[in-house]
């Protein structure tokens, strides 16, 4: 079995200590989130195998982070609170957790719960290898759409084409003409015209998010998608 991923939404740095020095034990990696007001961030570009969560966390719940990382992947997530009221625990399993933790708990029944999810939940891995994230952004390779904030955009499929060439690129320069070979090489026949108004209705889609500058045209050269 490949090494499993751990992401644990803790701000109590003791129980985050401890929990992390016990699961490593069991070969786990354990990581937690840089910063509590941009969880996703790390959610992304970990693409953990499972996801422990708190309920009582800095900025937003862990209610608002299951429901953004429900919304785009079917990762196990296992709440450990120390909030007991079944209306939490009905709410946590409402929102697509996998199971229910009360604090205090014992550290052998957690790692029996870990590793029954994983069991039951392991073939989700092939799912959560297609997000990318790109400025706040989680673009879904399998449904065709970006979404940022708890709303989603769906892009044609030239735009997304188009957006994830640039996107993989990483702040590099994608010319014109590279792009329309791609694009007819995967059988979206296109030519120069109709690259241009693709990316103008890509920029269009993308102010929702006011992302549209981040397409960013250089002249005589091609395109970008860069990070700001």
């Amino acid at each position: 079995m490949m090494d499993l991923n751990i992401f644990i939404i803790e701000d109590d740095a003791a129980i985050f200590r401890s929990l992390k020095e016990r699961l490593e034990l069991w070969s786990f990696h354990v990581t937690g989130p840089e910063r509590y007001d941009d969880v996703m961030h790390n959610f992304i570009s970990l693409q953990p195998q499972l996801v422990i969560i708190d309920i009582q966390l800095p900025m937003y719940d862990g209610f608002h982070w299951c429901r953004e990382i429900r919304a785009v992947s079917k990762v196990p997530i296992l709440f450990l609170s120390s909030r007991d009221h079944p209306l939490d625990m009905v709410m946590a399993m409402n929102l697509g957790a996998d199971d229910y933790i009360p604090k205090p708990f014992h550290m052998d029944v957690l790692l029996a719960k870990i590793q029954a999810i994983l069991r039951r939940t392991y073939a989700y891995t092939e799912e959560s290898a297609d997000l990318i994230e790109w400025n706040g952004a989680i673009i879904d390779m399998k449904r065709g759409l970006i979404r940022k904030d708890g709303q989603d955009v769906l892009l044609t499929k030239n735009e997304f084409f188009i957006l994830v060439v640039l996107v993989q690129a990483k702040d590099q320069i994608i010319s014109r003409h590279e792009l329309i070979r791609k694009l007819w090489d995967d059988e979206h026949f296109v030519n120069d015209n109709t690259l241009t108004a693709n990316i103008a209705r890509l920029r269009q889609k993308l102010t929702v998010f006011e992302l549209e500058e981040a397409i960013v045209t250089k002249k005589g050269l091609g395109y970008m998608a860069a990070t700001l």
